[in-house]
């Protein structure tokens, strides 16, 4: 297949695209705005100029991208890590799928984390959904990052065509292209933290083949990332929209409140924040029988991604602090200082400040805020029993 034809609506940019898009960028002034926010010392001539001398997307992403996000790491982060890389090969391409933390720094630290600490691995392609690209500049940007466009907002009559080029364009970029994918496992962050892969998303990566259900997701070799934020900065945001939600059923979020949880997951305080790559999927393919029908073959391959990403959590004091309280009991207090839990409490009597809703219901949030934190240690004790 030609990267030019079938794929041109939702393919990265490639070759002489992407000094042609570099300038387009410049010219745009919300772009020139976004920059001088996220670096205000910048000079933006100089800036400019740096950027025009790129002309491909490895040399962007190894130079200026990686140290943006390194410096942003230094600001808003305890410590940056990865764990896990013996698990994969720089000479293979892999499917990893992941629990969704953040809307924008999941895929971006996990790309600058490969390039940079994984010795020969280069980035991955990153599936991003439409709704995100609310400015032209937006979609530019991340089509020069290597990013492919997730058409969400179609009609259902549409949405098999579109399910389709997706899964096609997924394959062809593990078999022909020969470049990794990162794909989050669910569309939208689990609120709650309880991270469960879609059975839709499944269902949709096996289109691209012409086997079997098992034999297409075989081709693709899954592998599960696990994304552990000790502090994750859209917390009361998260907080805010249960309630929200729950007090009014026509609920629905705006551009506005997708721009503000960008704006605050990139530049709010995550503390230490890990990411670990977990077994690829395929030598355990064949605990699923072919003789299953189709759903009960997405369900098995759900749970063992999700087995897989929840044993790989890192857990921080936070989230046993958080289960203790939320359970209202001391499983785990030998986990935990004195000290520790104070600054747990601290976060959370901070979150619940910034929330400014009217009818605010304090037991409410104080709840939803428990579980974001607790649910990991759940998800990952449970994982660890089924072995």
């Amino acid at each position: 297949m030609d990267y030019n034809s079938e794929f041109d609506e939702i393919r990265p940019f490639e070759g002489e695209e992407i000094p042609e898009a570099i300038k387009r960028l410049l010219k745009e002034e919300r772009f020139k705005h976004a920059v001088i926010f996220a670096m205000p010392d910048v000079d933006y001539d100089k800036f400019s100029a740096r950027m025009l001398s790129y002309k491909n997307t490895y040399d962007f992403q190894r130079d200026l991208v990686s140290e943006f996000l390194f410096n942003m790491a230094e600001r808003t982060t305890s410590s940056l890590s990865i764990s896990g890389i013996e698990n994969v090969s720089n000479k293979k391409s892999h499917t990893y799928i992941s629990n969704h933390r953040d809307i924008v720094l999941d895929a971006a630290f996990f790309n600058i984390l490969l390039l940079n600490r994984g010795k020969g691995f280069d980035t991955t392609e990153v599936a991003i959904g439409d709704n995100l690209l609310i400015y032209p500049w937006i979609k530019d940007f991340v089509k020069i990052n290597k990013s492919f466009i997730v058409q969400r907002g179609v009609s259902k009559r549409q949405m098999l065509e579109v399910s389709k080029r997706l899964s096609s364009y997924i394959h062809y970029t593990i078999k022909e292209k020969k470049r990794s994918v990162w794909i989050a496992q669910r569309e939208g962050r689990a609120k709650d933290s309880n991270d469960r892969t879609q059975e839709s998303l499944l269902k949709m990566l096996s289109l691209g083949g012409e086997g079997s259900f098992l034999e297409n997701i075989r081709i693709l070799d899954i592998t599960p990332l696990s994304i552990s934020y000790e502090y994750d900065p859209c917390d009361f945001l998260k907080a805010k929209e249960f309630q929200l939600k729950r007090d009014d059923a026509e609920y629905r979020k705006q551009n506005i409140d997708d721009l503000q949880n960008m704006e605050t997951g990139l530049f709010g305080f995550k503390g230490n924040v890990r990411f670990h790559i977990g077994r690829p999927i395929n030598p355990r393919l064949n605990t699923i029988s072919p003789d299953m029908d189709k759903m009960a073959q997405v369900i098995a391959l759900g749970e063992l991604i999700d087995n897989e990403i929840h044993k790989n959590y890192h857990i921080y004091p936070g989230n046993y602090v958080a289960y203790d309280m939320l359970y209202h009991n001391t499983s785990f207090a030998d986990r935990y200082t004195r000290e520790e839990k104070a600054v747990f409490e601290a976060h959370l009597e901070e979150c619940l400040n910034k929330i400014k809703i009217a009818n605010k219901d304090v037991e409410f949030l104080t709840h939803k805020l428990l579980e974001m934190y607790a649910n990991p240690l759940k998800n990952k004790l449970s994982a660890e029993k089924k072995g």
